[in-house]
């Protein structure tokens, strides 16, 4: 028989340095997972990733078993790494904070694509403009 999904978290985490705390500590206790352990085995299975912001769904079974799934970094943040900027502009309107081209825009859609709600880049292309326009950034 299928295990039981009991509940599902959704925690955006650093690569490769999770640590149990203020931030992981309350949301895996009360899903019953050992928080050591976890801790453990995100930061071997995102070594690679260290310096981005991983998004990851953990599904905790009826057991006390759970199962992790990881995505690709934000666009928001892949954008900023693209810019080198630390944030977005708080007025996106009048105050810009960098230009990206159709190109970089591109190279984003294309590493993001697994995880949006489309097959076809140029879709993509348009959530990750629509993304880079709020956070003050010109798209030429």
């Amino acid at each position: 028989m299928a295990k039981k999904v009991t509940k599902m978290l959704k925690l955006q985490i650093p690569g490769g340095k999770a640590v149990p705390g203020q931030a992981l500590g309350p949301a895996l206790g009360s899903a019953g997972i050992n928080i050591g352990e976890f801790v453990k085995r995100f930061n071997d299975e995102t070594k690679t990733r260290v310096g981005e912001t991983v998004p990851t769904i953990i599904e905790v079974y009826d057991d006390r078993s759970y199962k992790m799934f990881y995505k690709t970094e934000p666009a928001s943040q892949m954008i900023l790494k693209t810019l080198k900027k630390e944030l977005g502009s708080g007025k996106p309107n009048s105050v810009k904070i960098g230009t990206l081209t159709k190109a970089q825009v591109k190279a984003i859609a294309e590493k993001k694509l697994p995880d949006l709600n489309t097959a076809d880049v140029n879709a993509a292309m348009k959530m990750v403009e629509g993304t880079a326009r709020n956070m003050g950034v010109d798209v030429k």
